[in-house]
């Protein structure tokens, strides 16, 4: 286990309507359940994280709950023999931020299923930038790919383009070999 007593975060409480959220001062034991222990280096503020923090929406389903629905960091100690201390990885989904504590913490501890490896040529500070968004984009991308979109086949249209996964996917989408020769 790491040698950290106490470590900084920030946690939603309850109070107000949806809860409140403040930093705190956690330990080790405080976090939920998981094998992998992780130092997060970035977490990437997304709107729904905004709106937990600020208590307008209910995300959080229990309290207190470090938010932060997506993070990339640094593995500390793992009972899973698919990571070691040291390797970089990311996490999002599976209830960050909502029911089980988020990336706003120096550091967290999740269940190994949970855990990415960071995507070789990519740092974790990129991986935080692009974070549930840009893989949730990418991921579409890659379905629409193994469904046959091709140039060959018309334009694509991407929906709500100001939002962060269709903004994200135009990029993707234009910086595309197979997109680029489209008219």
């Amino acid at each position: 286990m790491p040698r950290v007593s106490e470590f900084k975060a920030y946690r939603i409480h309850a109070g107000d309507k949806f809860g409140a959220g403040r930093f705190d001062t956690m330990s080790l034991v405080d976090l939920d359940a998981g094998n992998v222990v992780l130092r997060i280096t970035y977490a990437s503020v997304n709107y729904k994280d905004a709106l937990t923090a600020r208590g307008k929406a209910r995300i959080a389903l229990k309290f207190p709950l470090v938010a932060g629905i997506d993070l990339a960091g640094t593995v500390e100690d793992s009972s899973d023999a698919r990571f070691k201390q040291g390797d970089e990885v990311i996490v999002h989904s599976f209830g960050l931020g909502a029911d089980h504590d988020g990336g706003y913490a120096e550091y967290g501890r999740f269940p190994a299923d949970w855990v990415i490896p960071l995507p070789a040529g990519m740092s974790l500070f990129e991986a935080s930038a692009l974070g549930v968004a840009g893989h949730t984009a990418a991921h579409a991308i890659d379905l629409m790919e193994l469904n046959g979109l091709a140039p060959a086949r018309g334009k694509v249209l991407v929906n709500g383009a100001t939002g962060d996964v269709a903004s994200i996917a135009i990029g993707i989408l234009a910086r595309s070999a197979a997109i680029t020769s489209w008219p």
